[in-house]
């Protein structure tokens, strides 16, 4: 894998490339949040592994930048904070996965074949309509009908995974494990909380409300929407 490792710790940054490198990996290293910014826009790397504290731009808005800038590289956020808060808040900002300090390299290596072996957005259709509704992932646009819908990267990407699966339902636990990366229940209202926001945003100015609520089961998105 080619992996971008953005860690402003000298120790941490060795011990990891060290480790990459001898599974085969080839690592590029930077320190700071602008290095990070620019090379995670610029360059083609598999995963990235990027410290939630950066100097400059700290870890969350560089992810936050990237995310929405349409890089969709899959990103391990690594941070010394551990609360449920923290995670959340790091997963929510586009992370696909979260590992607290300190970890076990082994582990690293793992999580980051898991991220690499996930579909990215290349393999998939760029372009997705559901009734009057179409997405595109190039352009990050989402229009209903002839409206243009402005989306939130989470909502684009609960939207996204619903119109994948348009007629099926998705269900909560599996909008958390594709979206956020939790393989738990964080006992929080994270996937209610977007949806119902993305359900407003593509509901406003319309009648028809195109995702519908299964309850105790999931969500739907409607072929007639």
């Amino acid at each position: 894998m080619r992996v971008l490792l953005a860690e402003d710790d000298a120790e941490t940054t060795d011990l990891v490339t060290h480790a990459l490198e001898r599974l085969g990996h080839v690592v590029t290293a930077v320190g700071t949040g602008g290095d990070a910014l620019h090379a995670g826009v610029a360059g083609a790397f598999d995963v990235i592994v990027l410290d939630r504290m950066l100097p400059g731009i700290a870890g969350v808005d560089v992810l936050k930048r990237w995310r929405a800038a349409g890089v969709h590289t899959p990103v391990l956020m690594l941070t010394a904070l551990g609360g449920i808060a923290d995670r959340v808040g790091g997963l929510e900002a586009g992370a696909d996965d979260y590992l607290v300090k300190p970890f076990a390299t082994v582990e690293l290596a793992a999580r980051l074949t898991a991220l690499q072996r996930r579909p990215v957005i290349a393999d998939l259709p760029t372009r997705l309509q559901v009734g009057a509704i179409t997405l595109d992932l190039l352009k990050r646009e989402v229009r209903r009908e002839h409206r243009e819908v402005h989306l939130q990267p989470r909502e684009f990407a609960l939207l996204e995974q619903l119109m994948r699966h348009a007629g099926e339902v998705v269900t909560r636990s599996m909008f958390l494990e594709r979206i956020w990366g939790f393989h738990f229940d964080p006992q929080t209202n994270i996937v209610e909380s977007h949806l119902s926001r993305l359900r407003s945003k593509l509901k406003d100015g319309f009648t028809c409300d195109p995702i519908e609520t299964l309850r105790g089961v999931g969500y739907r998105m409607r072929n007639d929407a």
